[in-house]
């Protein structure tokens, strides 16, 4: 209800602007819920439900506490890049609120690694904590695995798992990371770094792909493969489009970036089912997009997710979405 009523307000404001205050006013009043307990095992990791917020909504670890009052099962915070970079100049986020959805060329603006890991140090909240990485965007792919293995060596002491972001369309060639070319070896030299932390910090993090939602039945098949040769314990399905497909003609679709909300559900949930398909239970899905509703987590869930993030639910929903989702999955549990 209290969401409701901030709404006009906030959606006047410039969007950037109006992402900030809102995250400012949780860190002074924080919106405490109570969620139904529903625990999941995934990874390895306990969570204490499996709805979790997704990457890009607290991007260098500053309101976690805040963020953990709202009743998330777990945040993945990020992305972060190894040093800082200031990402693409403003204006670079787009509300499109006659479909609910949202158009980001943020270019993983990024404190840089050490900012982040000295924010996240501050927190006091206990919960199930992911980072979301990525390299910089002056990082030949070349050396991208350098990059993303210097921001695992950094978030390895203070986090359950770590996202690699191989898939932001908001970064020139980040994308190139998922094809054969690079995907193998990249994977491969993380994987590595992760096998000697463990042993350096006598505890695990677990290790998940991030994938994009316009790939290919083949190029699908191929991350799957990979993942599982490799040694990552989960793919998170899916980051956002570069299709304009729902919001054709409306003010800001032809802006250049991802675009996430309604229209990118059943894109997303349709690679969510492929990519389970294809990994044949060994590795579980993440699974987000699109998700504004109860029965649209369901819907993930239903197509293999074992866990679901949520992240442009909140701006057009509000924080009563993550209970909503909870207790969509109690339902479908119940069910059997």
């Amino acid at each position: 209800m209290l969401y409701a009523l901030a709404r006009p307000l906030l959606f006047a404001l410039d969007p950037e602007t109006a992402h900030k205050v809102t995250l400012g006013l949780a860190d002074v009043f924080p919106f405490r819920q109570a969620v139904p307990a529903c625990p999941v095992r995934v990874m390895g990791i306990d969570f204490p439900n499996p709805v979790g917020l997704a990457a890009g909504l607290d991007k260098d670890a500053e309101h976690v506490d805040a963020l953990a009052a709202m009743g998330f099962g777990f945040l993945e915070l990020g992305g972060v890049t190894p040093r800082p970079q200031p990402g693409n100049p403003r204006p670079r986020l787009f509300r499109i609120p006659q479909r609910e959805a949202i158009i980001n060329r943020f270019g993983l603006n990024s404190a840089g690694v050490e900012k982040f890991v000295e924010n996240l140090k501050k927190a006091r909240t206990r919960s199930v904590v992911g980072v979301n990485i990525g390299k910089n965007k002056d990082t030949p792919n070349e050396r991208a695995a350098q990059d993303y293995a210097r921001c695992l060596e950094a978030v390895y002491p203070h986090v359950h798992y770590v996202t690699l972001n191989i898939s932001s369309p908001n970064t020139q060639g980040l994308r190139d990371l998922q094809s054969e070319q690079y995907l193998q070896g990249l994977l491969r030299f993380v994987h590595e770094k992760r096998e000697s932390l463990r042993q350096q910090h006598g505890r695990n993090v677990a290790l998940a792909v991030k994938i994009a939602p316009d790939m290919d039945d083949a190029s699908l098949q191929a991350i799957a493969d990979a993942a599982r040769r490799e040694g990552m314990d989960a793919i998170v399905a899916t980051n956002t489009t570069v299709s304009r497909e729902g919001v054709a003609g409306l003010p800001h679709a032809t802006e250049a970036g991802g675009l996430s909300g309604r229209p990118l559900f059943s894109r997303s949930t349709d690679v969510v089912r492929k990519i389970a398909k294809l990994l044949k239970n060994e590795l579980p899905v993440i699974g987000v997009g699109g998700i504004l509703s109860g029965e649209d987590a369901r819907a993930k869930f239903e197509a293999g997710a074992s866990l679901v993030q949520v992240y442009s639910g909140l701006v057009y929903r509000g924080p009563r979405l993550v209970p909503e989702c909870v207790s969509a999955y109690r339902a479908k549990r119940i069910a059997g």
